[in-house]
């Protein structure tokens, strides 16, 4: 099988799995939303690597146990209104009160034994 037709299939995975923890359902048309749910509209992404991975793991290591831990990313010169959270998804649902799989079996590796600890 081509690495195009792997990376596909693996995207229509993770969309599926994306949407099942969301309570949503997969659209995935191409140029449109992946993700469809009451209150998102989903783009899913999937990364062998991830740039604020690093980010992520700075802020766990600093944070007290108790916190959620969030990496927010200003673009220089845009509005301080437009930055972008990145949280795990496990710590959102906790957030919005949960919705869809929560058990996140089969949900990939966790990045951190702290947050596993809570």
């Amino acid at each position: 099988m081509s690495s195009p037709v792997k990376n596909r299939l693996r995207a229509k995975h993770v969309e599926r799995m994306v949407a099942k923890k969301l309570g949503g359902r997969r659209v995935g048309i191409l140029g449109k939303e992946d993700v469809l749910c009451d209150r998102f509209v989903v783009e899913v992404k999937s990364r062998k690597r991830f740039v604020a991975e690093r980010w992520y793991d700075q802020i766990v290591k600093n944070a007290d146990r108790d916190k959620i831990p969030v990496v927010v990313v200003h673009v220089v010169g845009k509005r301080y209104d437009d930055d972008f959270v990145i949280l795990k998804i496990r710590d959102f649902l906790k957030l919005i009160g949960g919705v869809g799989d929560e058990e996140g079996g089969g949900y990939g590796r966790a990045s951190s034994e702290r947050s596993d600890a809570r």
